[in-house]
């Protein structure tokens, strides 16, 4: 008797319907290539370029937004010099120390910096870079 393998194609109908709206995936596509740079650098290199980055980005923002990250850009480069800065939402990675629990928040959305959320961003990237 002879074996005979079928085959399950998966057509483009089948697939899992995209769960992502236009601007996720762009983000997500920037990230990826911003990562696959980053790969490429020095680790002397990586901050200037960081920095360029980040720069660039600031300055394609309309304001109040463009003056908000030029100030958390300030105050967490004051809280932690040694980081390497990204621009996009103020966000932890998972090696941060910021975990008290079972579950704590990783990202954060600022929608006006007032001394009080500036003291409590540097409080976080101190004790995120331990």
């Amino acid at each position: 008797m002879t074996d005979t393998k079928t085959t399950s194609k998966r057509t483009r109908a089948a697939r899992t319907p995209n769960v992502w709206t236009d601007e996720e995936r762009a983000a997500m596509q920037e990230s990826a290539r911003e990562r696959k740079a980053a790969s490429r650098r020095g680790p002397g290199d990586e901050r200037a370029e960081g920095e360029r980055e980040l720069r660039a980005k600031i300055a394609a923002m309309p304001q109040p937004d463009r003056a908000m990250a030029e100030r958390i850009h300030g105050l967490v480069t004051d809280s932690a010099p040694d980081l390497v800065p990204r621009y996009s939402t103020f966000g932890f990675q998972p090696d941060a120390r910021v975990d008290d629990g079972e579950m704590w928040p990783v990202a954060f959305a600022v929608t006006k910096l007032t001394a009080g959320v500036e003291a409590r961003l540097a409080d976080l990237v101190k004790k995120a870079a331990g």
